[in-house]
């Protein structure tokens, strides 16, 4: 639903109607926002990786926070699984062409992250 924005006294706009779906940019960011999506999206960019060659690639967070994050991209359509014939068996992931079409907007991100002061930190 679109929302009509009036001009509040302190140059704000005030929204006449209230959304009842998420904008379009909360919507993405509930898609490519959650901890950890980015980095998994940025790294499989160049082909498949295998779980642990990933998680080395992202060494902040936990296996299960990682499996439980390529669960939610795989169910969302953004990532592919692929269990490898192997002994022990192996499991590689590769970014689809919807999880594709949203690098350029991480690139994005990290051009504009790159300018920013040095001290300015992030919020947890």
């Amino acid at each position: 639903m679109n929302t009509q924005a009036q001009p509040h006294a302190r140059g704000q706009n005030v929204g006449t109607e209230t959304c009842m779906e998420p904008c379009p940019i909360e919507r993405g960011m509930r898609i490519i926002g959650g901890k950890w999506t980015g980095s998994i999206l940025w790294h499989l960019k160049d082909g498949p990786v295998r779980f642990n060659e990933l998680s080395r690639m992202i060494g902040g967070a936990s296996k299960k926070m990682l499996t439980d994050r390529l669960r939610a991209l795989v169910a969302q359509g953004l990532v592919t699984r692929h269990v490898m014939p192997t002994a022990p068996v192996s499991v590689q992931y590769e970014i689809t062409d919807v999880g594709r079409s949203a690098l350029h907007v991480l690139d994005a991100l990290r051009q504009w992250s790159e300018t920013l002061p040095a001290g300015l930190q992030a919020q947890s």
